[in-house]
């Protein structure tokens, strides 16, 4: 099965592990991402991890990052309901979002139980959209 939606941040908490240089650093970010209006309802809470290989604090969206993160996804994938968890690896570059994601076996809940699969995320530049191929 596919489920597709659109999400928005609605939280994002970033601070700075270790600065390298004035344009290198790692830095650890709390966000909360908002599903609504598709195939995926609820949300997901991650922690990242993010090196900055480039980092300019007055335009974030020039810097360029790779991150890795858990994600723990609450809600209803095509109207099943339950909970379950994803490894996450992608690249900020230019403003532009791309990331793979596969569930983490044994993570679901409820109605998510015993889903498996991966996913994707990549931003058009006004939305973020977040494809998951999946069974249950």
């Amino acid at each position: 099965m596919k489920a597709i939606s659109n999400y928005k941040p609605t939280k994002w908490d970033e601070s700075s592990i270790k600065e390298i240089s004035s344009e290198m650093k790692i830095n650890k970010v709390s966000a909360v991402f908002t599903f609504e209006g598709g195939e995926i309802e609820g949300e997901g809470a991650v922690e990242y991890l993010m090196f900055y290989s480039h980092f300019d604090p007055n335009d974030l969206h020039t810097s360029s990052a790779k991150y890795v993160g858990l994600i723990r996804m609450n809600g209803k994938l095509n109207g099943h309901a339950g909970t379950f968890v994803m490894s996450d690896s992608g690249t900020f570059e230019n403003g532009a979002l791309t990331s793979t994601l596969t569930i983490i076996k044994g993570s679901g809940t409820d109605g998510l139980q015993q889903i498996s699969g991966t996913a994707k995320y990549y931003s058009n530049g006004k939305a973020v959209t977040m494809e998951i191929d999946y069974e249950v």
